[in-house]
């Protein structure tokens, strides 16, 4: 990672962000100032240094988002237009007055988000790229002097975390990009140890006649028309040691290759199905963020692998499968298999007593008919909500909060068993899954369900993602753990005084 401090080059590109209605060192127009432009202004002799902009839109609606977007372009400019460094001129925002007393955070904040934004837009997935492959890094240079007081130490640390931040979502970019010929159920299964063996992190895999004994009939019958065996992943982190602070369950959907099934998908690419396992990348790149920065949280993580194809040992569509809480399913159409294999998952977290559980999935194609790919859907837990919700807003990774219709479950009833596993309609897909997953959640534990099926790639260029993965998740589930375990702490000295 090459971000300095205090060491400008000759060759640094002056990096300003510009608001409008401001005055900037050379005359701008303010349609140049707007969120996401970049202007370039080149040096008119020796003696000058080239510039970029990067439009900020006007301070009083600036966002740490928009900041970590600023960040990110720039860092894209930089490394399509071959240069190697830029120095950030710092530009931050005027104190409100109930903000004079916390300068240092406000600074820290901004410079983090930046940072971040940076690190995120400097990501290519280019493993396999050739002559098209792009070469080259970029330095980001900041001068200690623009950041309110913050110290050598503080500044190390802000770059510590946002750079930890960002590694954790170009993990999660990583194994959604991958292409089906790398990552299959056995090699996610060995990525995933590879990954957590030196670390503390305890590691224990679920397979063949373990999955059978332990009624694991969701995995069971999605996989069994693959090459390889499906897995349930369990990961656990106690960053609390001694504490009787609650478990947090994270549970992702890790199908590696989604073709339908038996109702196998058809179109001219359905290249996309190898990111059916977004969810799942994004629980393990929360788990990489949470233990590397050392987290005081307690995570398990359960991750469902399986891939989802068309074979002579497939499930076929009207059979019928029995989950341990005796519920029976009639598997209606076989590309509905995410919320069969969540299932499992949310039942193996109840028996492991976890307090709070959240599944991320991209479960259905509904979920960005309705909120487009910018935001993905939240059910369940009103207070749950609320706080991921919010945390959302903070990092970038947008949620909005989708209704449990109770009267569409009887979209789920089924003529031969408990449930069908997908609604008898076309319409409210994603609200029928949602109803599905929530009869596999026992009490007392608390749910929420976020369908990201939208959010997990880009299909172009935007602010610090290129096409493809985004890493949607990774940062939201691991800023949730955290805050979790502070909320815990919190109502337990409530309860003690």
């Amino acid at each position: 990672m090459l971000i300095t401090i205090d060491k400008a080059g000759s060759s640094d590109v002056l990096l300003y962000p510009a608001y409008a209605g401001e005055t900037f060192p050379y005359p701008l127009s303010e349609a140049r100032k707007r969120p996401g432009t970049m202007t370039w202004l080149y040096s008119r002799t020796e003696g000058e240094t080239d510039m970029l902009s990067a439009g900020m839109g006007e301070r009083s609606r600036s966002t740490l988002e928009r900041v970590r977007r600023a960040g990110g372009a720039s860092a894209r400019s930089l490394l399509l237009e071959g240069r190697n460094a830029g120095t950030l001129v710092g530009s931050l925002e005027p104190l409100a007055e109930r903000e004079i007393g916390r300068s240092k955070e406000v600074a820290a904040e901004w410079l983090q988000a930046w940072i971040e934004g940076w690190l995120l837009g400097l990501y290519r997935f280019d493993k396999y790229r050739g002559v098209t492959k792009l070469v080259g890094e970029v330095r980001l240079n900041l001068q200690s002097e623009d950041w309110n007081g913050l110290t050598l130490a503080e500044l190390d640390e802000v770059i510590r975390i946002a750079a930890h931040r960002a590694e954790g979502a170009n993990l999660t970019r990583d194994w959604v990009n991958e292409t089906p010929g790398a990552l299959n159920p056995d090699t996610f299964v060995q990525w995933t140890e590879e990954l957590f063996k030196d670390k503390p992190v305890g590691i224990r895999i679920y397979r063949g006649q373990e999955l059978a004994d332990r009624g694991m009939n969701g995995l069971l019958t999605v996989g069994a028309g693959s090459l390889y065996a499906p897995a349930l992943i369990e990961l656990t982190y106690d960053g609390l040691p001694g504490s009787e602070a609650p478990t947090l369950a994270l549970v992702g959907k890790a199908i590696t290759f989604d073709m339908g099934g038996m109702n196998a998908k058809t179109g001219r690419d359905i290249s996309d199905a190898r990111m059916d396992m977004g969810g799942a990348a994004a629980v393990i790149g929360a788990m990489d963020i949470l233990v590397r920065q050392r987290a005081g949280t307690r995570v398990t993580a359960l991750i469902a692998v399986a891939d989802n194809l068309p074979d002579a040992r497939s499930t076929l569509p009207s059979s019928v499968i029995t989950y341990p809480n005796g519920l029976t399913v009639q598997v209606a159409n076989t590309d509905g298999e995410g919320r069969l294999v969540l299932a499992d998952a949310l039942i193996h977290a109840a028996g492991l007593g976890v307090a709070q559980a959240i599944d991320i999935a991209t479960l259905t194609g509904n979920v960005g008919d309705a909120l487009g790919l910018g935001i993905a859907g939240i059910w369940g837990d009103t207070a749950m909500t609320r706080t991921l919700v919010e945390i959302g807003e903070r990092n970038g990774e947008r949620l909005w909060p989708m209704p449990l219709m109770d009267d569409y479950e009887s979209e789920l009833k089924s003529h031969y068993a408990d449930l069908r596993n997908v609604g008898t309609s076309t319409l409210a897909g994603a609200i029928v899954a949602a109803l599905f997953i929530r009869r596999f959640v026992a009490e007392p534990m608390s749910w929420v369900h976020i369908d990201m099926a939208g959010t997990v790639q880009y299909k172009q260029d935007v602010g610090y993602a290129e096409a493809g993965a985004t890493g949607y998740g990774a940062r939201l589930l691991a800023d949730y753990a955290v805050q979790y375990a502070r909320q815990h702490k919190s109502d337990n000295r409530e309860i003690s005084s």
